[in-house]
């Protein structure tokens, strides 16, 4: 069965304005900024699928028609769907954080429920049980911080700057938890005695436009820009000379595993995740910020950067379908098709999908319901399904299904 799926927006205050009302063609907006659109079943936040002549959230679907998933899917997950997709355009950068894996998040939800912290509170980390590996893939030019540069690369990158050069010469004698430990705990005294004259040398470069978006001080001015000299100053700052800056090109790709460090910087993306709203943050919001919480679970491991690309998807029967790999996961696969004016392409799965239109339109026909889907119209696909997927103007789709 195919039904059409529509998501809902996340109003976050980091968030653009204009691209997610203009890729989804709205008539009506709010004064308000489209950071996130949802297409999935989570709690926070259902999508809607139109069933028989209602509009009913999918997640109330679902436990009403729990089939709908498909035998493997129950297995596995239960009556969930497991995964969750979105699109992101991100005009402010996000906060320093990582994801907990199941075990973290199974205790975490347990201990806060023992606690009596409403889910809605804000003081609230563990919104559901489950952990949150992400593929996220760009769609515009697209910055991040992802996970721990190396020791030396750190030791480098501290040692340029009289102010942090004593923390680059700690780290031969220190841990890097030990010391990434004393950077997250510090005080404003020491806080500014690192920060401030770094700004000071470079704000003229970074005022001239001077400074390169790979330069981890175009990061620490642009956040500092507007402060006041006496205006206190977040640990979570340092973490762009701790962390990795990755530039992603449009269509190009990049996996978070849980407890990796990580923080969204610029840009617009897609995002497909396990079904899950955990996050532990360290840092740079307004949002809860838990230190000790974000300690426990970080993963100091460094890491080399590895940037994914699709490729094409041999268990698939035709060859516009392409897979970008995430093989830690196991809650969901993202594929891309590329649409093509009246070519025919079947697409056939044992669990629930969903579809979503990124540019173009195609014709989807299960012979007893089919649609026309213009760019931003998404479709939800139940199990045991084959379905003809029909090109009528150039374009590609993006499918969140199971592996």
């Amino acid at each position: 069965m195919i039904f059409q799926l529509k998501g809902k927006f996340q109003h976050y205050p980091w968030g653009g304005r204009y691209f997610i009302p203009h890729f989804l063609k709205l008539t009506e907006v709010v004064d308000q900024p489209y950071a996130e659109y949802w297409l999935g079943a989570h709690p926070a936040a259902s999508a809607t699928i139109k069933f028989g002549e209602q509009w009913l959230p999918l997640a109330d679907v679902i436990k009403q028609a729990p089939e709908l998933l498909g035998e493997r899917s129950r297995q596995q997950f239960g009556d969930n769907l497991p995964y969750l997709l979105k699109i992101l355009d991100i005009k402010q950068p996000l906060s320093i954080q990582l994801h907990p894996n199941k075990a973290q998040a199974e205790y975490g939800f347990n201990q806060e429920n023992r606690q009596g912290i409403p889910l809605e509170d804000v003081r609230r980390i563990y919104k559901d049980r489950n952990h949150k590996p992400e593929m996220m893939i760009a769609l515009s030019d697209f910055w991040l911080l992802h996970g721990f540069k190396s020791i030396t690369a750190i030791q480098a990158c501290l040692a340029k700057y009289p102010s942090t050069s004593a923390l680059a010469k700690s780290l031969v004698e220190k841990s890097l938890a030990v010391v990434y430990a004393e950077i997250m705990h510090a005080d404003q005294t020491q806080l500014a005695s690192w920060l401030r004259p770094i700004i000071e040398q470079r704000r003229a470069d970074y005022l001239a436009d001077k400074l390169k978006l790979s330069d981890p001080d175009y990061w620490l001015l642009y956040m500092t820009d507007d402060l006041a000299a006496d205006a206190p100053l977040d640990a979570g700052l340092m973490c762009f000379y701790l962390f990795n800056i990755v530039h992603l090109k449009k269509g190009e790709g990049i996996y978070q595993a849980a407890n990796l460090p990580h923080a969204y910087l610029r840009g617009q993306s897609i995002e497909l995740m396990a079904n899950s709203d955990n996050v532990i943050r360290g840092g740079l919001t307004t949002k809860w910020v838990d230190i000790p919480a974000l300690l426990q679970a970080v993963d100091y491991r460094p890491v080399r950067p590895q940037i994914i690309a699709a490729y094409r998807d041999d268990k698939t029967v035709d060859q516009n379908f392409y897979l970008y790999p995430t093989p830690q996961a196991k809650d969901f696969a993202l594929q891309r098709l590329t649409i093509r004016q009246l070519v025919e392409n079947r697409f056939v799965t044992d669990s629930a999908s969903m579809l979503l239109v990124m540019k173009g339109s195609l014709y989807i026909d299960l012979g007893n319901t089919s649609f026309h889907l213009n760019q931003g119209d998404a479709v939800f696909i139940s199990a045991d399904s084959h379905v003809e997927l029909i090109g009528e103007n150039d374009g590609y789709a993006i499918i969140a299904s199971l592996p």
